[in-house]
């Protein structure tokens, strides 16, 4: 028995499909990226759950995975990207007891997210609120989850902190922004493109600094805190804004490094780190245990997700892309010219 593409059969416990996946053909560039027909995906058993994909976004992390320098772990293929996706349950296993067939569900995957097809655990899935459509469902995984788990349940922001985000026009700057005016906190936002900022303003953002000289960065943040500085900081570049998060930190603050997208390494004050009693968090969610990433996405499902479902806090979608233009896709979210999160669409029910 064969299955058409895009189509299951079920035969001897096995999952016969034909499913159109994202294929890095080769790990050098977003030139080797194509869309590639898979074969034979196992039948989901025990505590899985057999998900059809509607939409997945890209995250950089992908861009990365193309060149090969962030391979996924063990059990997934380094050849098909994808950390979140949206769309509708298929098939359960033996154990599952919580989801049906025919629920809408999105969530975060270590791998293999930009396929027609993903085998979930089923701890790691939440039903997508019914105001959104798949595409606006694939954008929140990744970025609320690594935000709110960022700010909130490492960073322990509270009513009346203050936080500082780099890169705040991004999927998870935007998600962390939104999480934390619901909250009643004040935010301060860099970016190196004014009009991120500028745009930034709609979801709330208070304070906006452009970066044209990394010391930009303190000099904004102590000036828009009276001195004071900022109670949280989220780091998704890294590099020599690493220093500046020390300079900009409150005493007790908390610094949680995210990304690296400015570089590895940095050159600190490690007398200001004593002084200010600060605290440093490097968190990233793909290499977490299934009970970690579990944990991570109960906390979200608690504290976001109704706000997602009544609209006090939504989706940051810059731009979709049928799956057969995933080099497009890609290299739009190379330029940094997105706003929010950039999404395949793998379905036309969205």
């Amino acid at each position: 028995m064969e299955g058409e593409p895009g189509k299951l059969a079920i035969e001897k416990n096995v999952v016969i499909i034909g499913m159109k996946t994202v294929y890095i053909n080769a790990f050098s560039s977003i030139d080797n990226l194509e869309v590639r027909e898979v074969d034979d995906l196992p039948k989901p058993q025990g505590t899985n759950v057999l998900v059809r994909v509607h939409a997945a976004a890209l995250n950089r992390a992908d861009l990365l995975q193309v060149r090969g320098l962030y391979p996924p772990p063990s059990g997934y293929s380094p050849n098909i990207p994808g950390l979140e996706f949206a769309g509708e349950v298929v098939e359960i296993g033996d154990e599952v007891t919580d989801i049906k067939p025919g629920t809408r569900v999105f969530g975060i995957a270590a791998g293999e997210g930009q396929a027609e097809y993903i085998v979930s655990h089923a701890s790691l899935l939440v039903e997508i609120p019914e105001r959104l459509s798949f595409v606006e469902a694939a954008c929140v995984p990744e970025a609320f989850i690594t935000a709110h788990d960022a700010i909130v349940s490492q960073g322990r922001l509270t009513a009346g902190d203050t936080l500082l985000i780099h890169a705040v026009g991004s999927g998870v700057g935007l998600a962390a922004l939104q999480i934390a005016k619901s909250w009643d906190v004040f935010v301060i936002g860099t970016s190196r493109t004014e009009d991120k900022l500028e745009r930034a303003c709609e979801f709330g953002l208070d304070v906006g600094i452009v970066v044209r000289d990394v010391t930009d960065i303190s000099a904004g943040v102590l000036e828009a805190t009276q001195g004071l500085g900022a109670n949280v900081i989220l780091d998704l570049v890294g590099g020599d804004y690493f220093p500046e998060d020390l300079k900009s930190l409150a005493i007790l603050g908390r610094v949680v490094l995210v990304g690296l997208t400015a570089g590895r390494t940095a050159e600190i004050d490690l007398g200001t780190v004593l002084q200010k009693r600060a605290r440093v968090f490097g968190t990233v969610l793909r290499p977490r245990s299934i009970a970690e990433k579990a944990a991570a996405t109960d906390a979200f499902a608690r504290d976001v997700l109704p706000l997602l479902a009544d609209g006090r806090v939504r989706p940051n979608l810059d731009r979709t892309f049928p799956l057969t233009d995933v080099r497009e896709a890609y290299s739009y979210l190379a330029s940094n010219k997105s706003f929010g999160k950039v999404v395949l669409e793998l379905s036309t029910d969205n």
